[in-house]
């Protein structure tokens, strides 16, 4: 079982969580994420070579519930897929933008773990296909998910049965569709996910440099080498990009779940603290020794155990349980 405690350095939003379950698996995950994917993400890297190798592991290793449905759909240029499973609420919408450094994407991943989130929450999950570097860079990207959102208030979906949600990249892309939606006065979902976003392209964190040793999947050197296949320089201050320097008052409630281990860290911290200054409801938990997106593999309990935390979260601030 999973333990939560307040260290006495966090803040009151903020909670560490320990969960000692499956060592053996722990240890053998690390192990290949860091002979696999570590290895393999070089600065000089070939993308298309990584995407081949990585959708291929996609296809063999994942496996989304048998009775969920997938349906592509246009959201006015923009691809997507409704994840619908028995029992869902049409007017429950997770509107969800997946990981992958911009430039990769794992849907039958990303359609295991939202399946789950649909399952509990009675919801659809509305999974946004937004175009990848380094063949679309920013800020397509950013456009595509602001323009799927638009699309499915157009729908006639009310903005407060809206969740956002994304991870990593997607976690950005979360915030950055917030701001950009926030600016332009249009209606703002019921609440926020983000899982171990970015949200910093000078990659100032201080656990880029604190965990690069320790954290399985990644290497400053990677980042640094990775970086210019989304975006030039002249842009890593820009708020839809780096969301971390744009203005979150007024923002929903936005819920923060990474590693304590992972290079990542401190982008939520950072985020979580930005938003909890302008006023933004906010939450934070860091979970101990699992690496990046730990939610997504099913093979940990502790995916289970965090998802828990997410679905509380939600229906917290939507409703949705009632």
């Amino acid at each position: 079982m999973s333990e939560t405690s307040s260290a006495s350095a966090l803040p009151a939003y903020a909670r560490i969580v320990v969960d000692k379950r499956a060592p053996f698996i722990r240890a053998i995950l690390y192990l290949i994420l860091r002979y696999v994917i570590k290895r393999s993400m070089k600065p000089d890297a070939d993308i298309l070579k990584l995407r081949a190798m990585q959708l291929r592991a996609d296809q063999k290793y994942a496996h989304p519930a048998a009775d969920a449905v997938m349906t592509p759909v246009d959201c006015d240029g923009v691809k997507a897929n409704w994840i619908t499973l028995p029992g869902a609420r049409p007017e429950r919408v997770i509107f969800y933008l997946h990981g992958g450094a911009w430039m990769f994407n794992f849907p039958r991943t990303y359609a295991a773990m939202l399946g789950r989130w649909a399952r509990l929450l009675n919801a659809r999950v509305l999974m946004v296909d937004y175009r990848l570097a380094p063949e679309h860079r920013y800020p397509a990207g950013a456009n595509d998910c602001e323009t799927a959102y638009r699309w499915l208030l157009a729908q006639g979906i009310d903005s407060k049965q809206i969740v956002i949600g994304g991870d990593s990249a997607g976690g950005n892309l979360t915030l950055t569709t917030l701001l950009r939606l926030k600016s332009a006065n249009q209606p703002l979902p019921a609440c926020a996910v983000a899982l171990s976003p970015f949200v910093d392209f000078t990659l100032s964190s201080p656990s880029m440099i604190t965990n690069e040793k320790i954290d399985p999947m990644f290497t400053l050197e990677a980042m640094l080498g990775l970086r210019p296949h989304y975006l030039d320089p002249q842009d890593f201050l820009n708020v839809d990009a780096s969301p971390i320097f744009g203005d979150f008052s007024g923002l929903p409630p936005i819920f923060f779940q990474s590693s304590n281990t992972e290079m990542l860290r401190d982008e939520s911290v950072r985020a979580a603290a930005r938003a909890h200054q302008h006023g933004v409801t906010v939450e934070l938990e860091l979970w101990q020794h699992l690496p990046h997106v730990f939610q997504a593999l099913q093979k940990l309990p502790q995916a289970d155990a965090a998802l828990q935390s997410i679905v509380r979260f939600i229906n917290s601030h939507t409703g949705w349980q009632a």
